[in-house]
């Protein structure tokens, strides 16, 4: 994803208030063991369990809490993943991965004692979700991808889309980026972090960057992973995805999945971009598609009520 210290800033200040009587993400939640590490998880609601991925990658569970009123209808599974969070960090950057985090997520199925989960994976959430579904297809009743990537392919589109909208519309950070880069360096480095910093999370992000101001939220500990972010998008991964982000494809295992599907969209989604997120209705024909039309990077800020609708729905099916 594009914008690290905007991302990071988002993660911990841009989700809806949450009511008082809804579990508080740092005190209300228990650690499970997994694959030797702790993983924090917070758990609340009735009815079937929907385990709720976060993106990132490097992004912890907190920034999702906007789904929290789903508890309603469905027992809702928040988690930090390996690396986020309240959860344990790797010594090396090195074990961070996509395999590991599909590894987590069927590792805290067992440890909390469920058969089968519904799981909803938002942005590079999705991306861990499909990977477990076409691992694990019978561990998983339905599968939501709120605003994810079928393949390297598309992430690389994420890059280049974002950075012509930058070039386009913010030509001084833009110039200044490109200064620095004809020097050496790279998105991983701090100064060009910095940089990308400088473009707020709406612009990207967005139908309207006013649901995403004022939103102020208490901090939450490591709520973004800098450097698992790049372990998994490669050290220029702002521009040229590499490593597992780099390699990963579910475009041809996707028609094969049996489980109710649903895909989320935003057309406003600058990231997951439109004209990407329709191809899902080639790769994945069986799956339930839908289109937000005045929604960015998340249907659940900016038309909560509608989406949430047709989650509930879904997943009654």
């Amino acid at each position: 994803m594009k914008n690290i210290s905007t991302l990071v800033f988002f993660l911990f200040l841009s989700t809806l208030s949450t009511a008082q009587n809804f579990p508080d993400s740092q005190t209300d939640g228990k650690y499970y063991t997994v694959n030797g590490a702790k993983l924090w998880t917070v758990s609340f609601g009735k009815g079937d369990p929907l385990f709720l991925i976060a993106g990132g990658p490097g992004g912890s569970h907190y920034g999702l809490r906007s789904f929290d009123s789903l508890s309603n209808t469905n027992t809702l599974v928040y988690f930090d993943g390996f690396g986020r969070g309240k959860s344990d960090t790797a010594k090396n950057v090195q074990e961070y991965s996509l395999e590991r985090d599909i590894e987590d997520l069927e590792g805290l199925r067992k440890a909390m004692g469920y058969s089968s989960i519904n799981i909803l994976g938002h942005s590079y959430g999705g991306v861990v979700a499909q990977g477990y579904a076409v691992k694990y297809p019978d561990r998983v009743k339905h599968l939501i991808l709120a605003n994810s990537f079928h393949s390297f392919i598309m992430w690389q589109e994420n890059d280049d889309n974002s950075n012509h909208e930058i070039r386009t519309n913010y030509p001084e950070v833009w110039d200044t980026l490109m200064k620095i880069r004809e020097r050496g360096a790279i998105s991983s480095d701090p100064i060009h972090q910095e940089i990308y910093g400088k473009v707020p999370y709406g612009f990207l992000y967005a139908y309207n960057p006013a649901n995403f101001r004022n939103r102020g939220r208490k901090p939450y500990p490591n709520p973004f992973n800098a450097a698992l972010y790049y372990q998994l998008v490669g050290k220029d991964g702002d521009f040229i995805v590499g490593n597992d982000i780099g390699n990963f494809d579910f475009r041809k295992q996707l028609q094969s999945l049996k489980m109710p599907i649903l895909i989320v969209a935003g057309r406003y989604d600058r990231v997951a971009v439109p004209w990407m997120m329709v191809k899902y209705k080639t790769y994945c024909p069986q799956a339930q598609f839908e289109m937000f039309e005045f929604s960015g990077h998340n249907p659940q800020v900016e038309e909560p009520a509608k989406e949430f609708a047709i989650i509930r729905a879904f997943l009654s099916k």
